[in-house]
């Protein structure tokens, strides 16, 4: 199959548009703790979307009888770093939720997305300078700086560090000129300190998604060779990888619910009168002086099972366009990552702006969140150029193979 670029950036700008809109039907969940609507929608994002599309997009739905073969043939290995950094990846989505629960959408999705592309691109060559990571990542942070394209690479990670300090400028910005009363309304939960904190945690856990996926090519590749497309032959890794992440997002939300005692609420008709305040947007505020009535008390589960998965599902779709993606780039892979992250951070803050997340604050914070974003769609296109100048280098027959494998890096 012949690659096809401009395809690859439609596909790219799809998962865009699906990982920042995930978020908004969570809105519409009501009366459920944060650890219970981000685990349903969990199941749906990392186990059951994962599963059905692996079978459903391979040829003879075979997906599962290749891992079993690979399994036979080579044991665990070519499973290990697919999984363990989804595992890395998985505190970062874990803590990518509450960034949007603290920060919301637009300010938590620029600074979160910021420091992933930082760390998406440093992590793994620095981790390679102490553990040899194999293919998974193919050069050593050594190698980078010591090349052009590496150079251009490094001056575009200062300037996304200047864009999270412009977005992260006007969120200090924002707290402190709007009414306490318009914050709580936009973002129930607002807390710039907070979700300062958690952004930081959350960007540079969730980079381990960058280098899961390459981890991850042989499995791709012993799919595409069973006789499925390359266009879908990069979905069934994620099987693998958001398995990682399930794991560590089930271990925590179970901990969030034995010490919040929220566990009764996946099942129950009604919210345990201690809890009615739980998560401020579930009722009116401000809240009754008198204890919530049995109506306040209900809880649409229909609705909020329905709106939680959609969540989970529109969320998945960013890696499955990505892979999609991917597969039609080429020579120009190398663009998928920065890619995705820009266009995640251009439709996020343009749902911020939808849910009027921005109003009420000053001309110049505005400017400053508008700034910010654009330095951070800038860090990506100058990280794109600076492996691109390496990309059109023609490799040594040596290095061939790891170049190839770097391409999506």
């Amino acid at each position: 199959m012949h690659s096809n670029p401009i395809l690859g950036v439609i596909f790219h700008w799809l998962g865009g548009l699906a990982s920042g809109s995930f978020y908004v039907p969570y809105k519409g969940v009501k009366k459920w703790a944060w650890e219970v609507y981000w685990l349903v929608g969990g199941v749906f994002m990392w186990i059951i979307c994962p599963v059905f599309f692996a079978w459903l997009i391979t040829k003879d739905n075979n997906a599962f009888a290749v891992f079993s073969a690979i399994w036979k043939k080579e044991g665990i290995t070519p499973f290990i770093w697919p999984y363990v950094f989804g595992i890395m990846w998985g505190f970062g989505g874990l803590t990518f939720g509450l960034t949007m629960r603290y920060l919301g959408m637009s300010l938590g999705m620029g600074v979160a997305l910021g420091y992933c592309t930082v760390f998406g691109t440093l992590l793994p060559p620095l981790l390679k300078c102490f553990v040899d990571l194999g293919a998974a990542v193919p050069k050593s942070l050594g190698d980078i700086v010591q090349t052009t394209g590496g150079q251009v690479t490094m001056v575009g990670i200062a300037v996304t560090v200047a864009g999270i300090a412009i977005a992260a400028r006007a969120g200090l910005a924002k707290e402190r000129e709007m009414p306490e009363a318009e914050k709580k309304k936009a973002i129930a939960e607002f807390s710039f300190k907070k979700g300062i904190l958690v952004a930081t945690f959350s960007g540079i856990m969730s980079a381990g998604m960058a280098f899961a996926i390459t981890a991850g090519n042989p499995l791709a590749t012993a799919i595409e060779a069973a006789g499925t497309d390359k266009l879908w032959a990069g979905i069934p890794r994620l099987v693998v990888i958001l398995l990682g992440g399930f794991t560590t997002n089930l271990v925590l939300c179970v901990w969030l619910n034995i010490k919040n005692k929220t566990g009764y609420q996946y099942f129950a008709t009604h919210l345990r009168s201690g809890h009615a305040n739980l998560a401020p947007q579930n009722l009116p505020q401000p809240a009754a002086v008198r204890p919530p009535d049995e109506a306040a008390l209900r809880i649409p589960r229909v609705s909020n099972y329905f709106f939680s998965a959609l969540a989970g599902i529109t969320w998945y779709f960013q890696f499955f366009f990505y892979n999609m993606g991917e597969s039609q780039m080429g020579d120009y892979s190398f663009a998928s990552w920065t890619l995705h992250m820009a266009s995640i951070i251009i439709f996020s803050t343009l749902w911020g702006v939808y849910f009027k997340e921005w109003s009420g604050v000053s001309k110049k914070a505005k400017l400053l969140i508008t700034a910010g974003i654009a330095t951070l769609i800038l860090s990506t296109i100058v990280i794109g150029y600076g492996t691109l100048l390496d990309k059109n280098k023609k490799p040594d027959p040596a290095s061939a193979q790891s170049a190839q494998s770097a391409q999506s890096v």
